[in-house]
């Protein structure tokens, strides 16, 4: 690593040092997730093994919506541009034909798990 963005880096981890003290001990586990994932989207960086999926159980009563967001939040690492497709193709059925949100959901969480394997794979 050159001098000049070894002392640039020091600088900005101080300061990132600084912000996450700053913050609750959730949006610290945020910053660092979100810090991971950038780090393993760097076309220079090593090869970081692919983040685990958080464990967040599948409440009894959920609306697809609330099965997006979790189903986000649990896998965290993935880029979601090559998920709208067939993520908003099963929200449609759901808003547009009426199909039961249960199913959906089933759905969405193969659909997240599958791109998630695939992506694991591929690295």
């Amino acid at each position: 690593m050159n001098m000049k963005r070894g002392k640039k880096a020091a600088g900005i981890g101080e300061r990132l040092s600084e912000i996450a003290g700053r913050l609750p001990e959730e949006q610290q586990q945020t910053l660092l997730e979100f810090a991971e994932f950038l780090l393993a989207r760097a076309p220079e960086a090593e090869a970081a093994p692919l983040p685990e999926p958080k464990a967040i159980p599948r409440p009894e009563e959920e609306s697809v919506i609330k099965a997006m967001r979790r189903l986000s939040e649990t896998y965290f690492m993935l880029d979601r541009g090559p998920l709208l497709n067939d993520t908003s193709a099963l929200m449609a059925q759901h808003v547009m034909q009426g199909k039961p949100a249960a199913d959906v959901i089933d759905e969405l969480e193969v659909v997240f798990a599958a791109h998630y394997e695939r992506v694991r794979s591929s690295s």
